[in-house]
């Protein structure tokens, strides 16, 4: 395990699909605030434990790793998901963030709302308040695995982009505007900058460059 989000089963590299715990073993990289908390919850839950591991559209990365969903029993209800899904358990307690890299979204919509629940409880990494002022400004979509915050510490500059697949695509949209949120009643919906009447009290889950966009990830327009 190196890790908080990546560990070895049966001799094989599992990446955590959704999620992204502070960087601890990174070369080059510093020992990122609440990193090893969340390395030694993992180690501490899964080492020695038989897991089960559901794979997604993608199964593997560039590095060969298998991307996963590792559950510690086979679920076998709907319940069961959020109960037994490690990926969801670092989320709930807040040792991880969300990190959405499609076309692996099985879970999404989980995972939005078990981040909401756990930042709003300033859980774990989220208590520190750095993270907490990262994920108000940020799609929670990462470019290649690097939140806002890790960006910053690297020297490099921070960026709130919705993940693009090539480098015109990134550059075609540096700073969404419409922003994705999910209501009380469980609803996504999304608002336009200067349509939406509720837009600048809207705290963005996602933000997104435009509304064919939002509406693929699943979110409806307010007031349709």
């Amino acid at each position: 395990m190196s890790d908080g989000d990546t560990l070895e089963v049966d001799s094989k590299k599992v990446r955590l699909i959704g999620v992204n715990t502070p960087e601890t073993v990174k070369p080059g990289e510093p020992v990122f605030p609440y990193g090893k908390e969340a390395s030694e919850y993992t180690k501490k839950a899964l080492t020695g434990k038989k897991v089960f591991v559901e794979v997604d559209v993608q199964p593997t990365d560039k590095f060969g790793r298998t991307l996963g969903y590792v559950y510690l029993q086979e679920p076998k209800t709907e319940a069961d998901i959020e109960n037994y899904m490690f990926n969801a358990i670092l989320l709930r307690e807040g040792y991880a963030q969300l990190m959405t890299i499609p076309p692996n979204v099985k879970y999404q919509d989980r995972f939005v709302r078990l981040q909401k629940e756990s930042r709003e409880g300033n859980k774990g990494l989220w208590a520190l308040g750095i993270y907490a002022d990262e994920a108000k400004s940020s799609s929670n979509v990462f470019i290649d695995g690097k939140s806002p915050f890790e960006k910053e510490k690297s020297g490099e500059k921070a960026s709130s982009s919705v993940t693009k697949t090539t480098t015109d695509q990134k550059a075609a949209c540096p700073n969404p505007t419409i922003k994705g949120n999910i209501n009380s009643k469980g609803k996504k919906l999304y608002h336009v900058k200067g349509v939406s009447p509720y837009y600048e009290k809207t705290k963005a889950e996602m933000m997104f460059c435009t509304e064919e966009e939002a509406e693929a990830a699943g979110f409806v327009k307010a007031g349709s």
